[in-house]
């Protein structure tokens, strides 16, 4: 197998991409809705910089007037000293003045991009908040970055600079038009006759160059989404030394996104030569026409030069609504993709009128129950069963039995696909997304720690909590004794993940963060699984005191772990098969006896 054979297997074996372009038609309608990101500022910023720009805009068109057709043909031709001495000062005020509203309009477009991106970026991330476990199920966590930094990061000149500058190059063009043809009608005809070409050739590459910058985000997504999961697997790839093929996929996924950039920009740069070579024919034609009618006698020196004045004028607005144009074609492919991701609607979604539980006795029935992650896997399978209040349920099973499915359906991360979840006899499509989760607590074999201090990610579950409050729940879980002592105790900073800490220890924070959030309901994921021997007595007098009085889902593979539980129930493949309590279980000799059997010969042998 060749060098590229094996490029191309590699590729083929890390493909992954949940993006698509999105191929719809360039549409005014989306922009709008872009656009109504300005609205809060409609009042104060945006005002302020169209008056800025009005200004700016009426001294370029006011200027060569008074250069050419005043200052030429009558002071200087009638060597008038007085008006020429005023048309100087004139001008040049007028140019201060146009500094001045340049200068602001440069400090509040900045102000207003920022503020809208500000705006945008918070909007997309709140609302990804909102959205359903299936979401996140189908996407990886690189192209959702991408999607609220760099596709949010590209409309930042759009609102700094191409929002303005399109009206005042609209002001500009419409001046300098009605201006060309007050000076001389026939000249303006002459060299406005190449225009409609020069637009002819720019709508031909309208959808080359805004499909092109879609392609460019696709990329760009694609190689985020590898380094999010290659930074975050560094050491699996180390431990089987694939350092040499992820390496080569990261340079095919780059090499995509530098075609597709070096693609796009080729096309971008296409608008620019094309506005220069107009020009230049019309400047030909000025240079040409111009001089037969200054022979004739049908126009004066003085208009011929505000005429190459305004004629310069009349190009550099074109090739800035060029500019402007491929920033719009780059916001729409970003925009695009914003909105897809702002259209989603969550899958579990809050009732229109939902019922508060404040006091949750914490009663669990499932009524018939089914649920399928897709339309080829059932999870489950016809589940009923009912969990009283302050009952530990312990749930047992192979993998892929499913007890997390479970889980997700009391934590309402996903709705049953057929019956019915109630909490305290209420169906839970009825309750406050929020305050039914507020009561429940998960507690994952795999814990997630925040970059932070020990007590902060302690206290993510309950902010308002003191800090005498997080230690009493850290003692209750004996995670005090290893805190006090790091090196600045509660206080220490921990990194991305929790990596200076144990998996045991990041066990016991998580074990504390959910004994501080006092739930109704606790549910406890394989939460044992990765903690030792010692830490696991430890941790058994911990639960005593944490499931006391609370309703407890417990699942475990540990089946040494689950002994206290007032019932044990047996899953396979979606179906419940036994349930009971541990003795009851093994006095039956079913497959919970097989499971503990099986269990306990490993542990001989081990």
């Amino acid at each position: 197998m060749d060098h590229k054979q094996k490029k191309e297997k590699i590729m083929e074996r890390f493909h992954y991409s949940t993006d698509t372009i999105i191929d719809k038609p360039f549409n005014w309608k989306q922009m709008w809705r872009l656009f109504s990101y300005l609205k809060p500022y409609s009042k104060n910023l945006l005002p302020a910089a169209f008056v800025a720009v009005f200004i700016s805009a009426l001294v370029r068109l006011v200027a060569p007037i008074l250069i050419g057709k005043y200052t030429l043909d009558h002071a200087i031709a009638n060597k008038d000293i007085n008006l020429l001495t005023i048309l100087v000062v004139t001008i040049a005020g007028l140019y201060i003045l146009s500094y001045i509203a340049n200068k602001f309009r440069i400090k509040w477009m900045n102000m207003l991009g920022q503020n809208v991106i500000y705006d945008i970026r918070k909007h997309l991330f709140t609302h990804v908040q909102t959205l359903s476990h299936r979401f996140f199920d189908q996407r990886s966590a690189g192209s959702i970055l991408v999607r609220i930094m760099n596709d949010i990061n590209s409309l930042q000149e759009l609102f700094t600079s191409g929002v303005i500058n399109l009206l005042m190059d609209f002001i500009l063009l419409i001046g300098v038009v009605a201006l060309l043809f007050t000076l001389s009608p026939q000249l303006t005809l002459a060299i406005l006759i190449i225009v409609p070409l020069m637009f002819f050739i720019s709508t031909s590459l309208r959808k080359k160059i805004r499909r092109s910058w879609q392609t460019v985000r696709l990329k760009q997504s694609k190689l985020n989404s590898h380094l999010n999961e290659s930074i975050q697997g560094i050491r699996v790839t180390q431990s089987f030394t694939q350092e040499k093929e992820n390496i080569e996929f990261f340079d095919g996924v780059n090499s995509e996104n530098f075609r597709a950039w070096q693609n796009a920009t080729k096309r971008n740069a296409m608008f620019t030569p094309m506005v220069e070579m107009t020009n230049a024919i019309g400047t030909a034609i000025l240079i040409a026409y111009g001089a037969s009618l200054i022979a004739d006698e049908s126009i004066t020196i003085g208009i011929f030069v505000s005429f190459a004045f305004y004629l310069g004028m009349f190009w550099e607005p074109i090739s800035r609504l060029g500019q402007v144009y491929n920033q719009l074609l780059m916001g729409m492919a970003s925009s695009e993709r914003i909105f897809e991701f702002l259209d989603e609607k969550p899958i579990v979604a809050e009732s229109h009128s939902p019922i508060s539980l404040t006091n949750m006795d914490g009663k669990i029935t499932f009524e018939s129950v089914e649920f399928a992650y897709d339309s080829s896997r059932k999870a489950l399978h016809d589940v009923s069963l009912t969990i009283d209040a302050g009952q530990t349920v312990a749930l047992v099973g192979h993998t892929g039995s499913g007890k997390t499915t479970i889980a997700n359906l009391i934590s309402r991360f996903y709705d049953a696909t057929a019956g019915k979840v109630k909490i305290d006899d209420i169906h839970i499509k009825d309750l406050s997304i929020q305050e039914l989760r507020s009561q429940i607590s998960v507690v994952l074999q795999d814990t997630f720690i925040f970059s932070g201090t020990i007590i902060d990610n302690i206290r993510f579950g309950r902010p308002e909590a003191s800090d005498e409050d997080v230690i009493e729940a850290a003692k209750a879980v004996g995670a005090d004794d290893f805190i006090k002592n790091l090196s600045n105790g509660y206080f220490t900073e921990v990194e991305e993940r929790g990596n200076i800490l144990s998996v045991g220890e990041r066990q016991l924070i998580s074990f504390a963060r959910a004994l501080l959030a006092d739930p109704r309901i606790i549910i406890l994921d394989e939460a044992t699984a990765s903690i030792d021997t010692e830490t696991e007595v430890k941790i058994q007098h911990a639960l005593r005191t944490l499931l006391k009085g609370r309703t407890a889902i417990m699942i475990a593979h540990r089946l040494s772990t689950i002994r206290e539980a007032d019932n044990i129930i047996v899953l396979d493949h979606g179906h419940i098969m036994e349930q009971g309590s541990h003795q009851q279980l093994m006095e039956k000799k079913g497959i919970y006896y097989g499971l503990v059997k099986a269990q306990f010969n490993m542990l001989e042998v081990g």
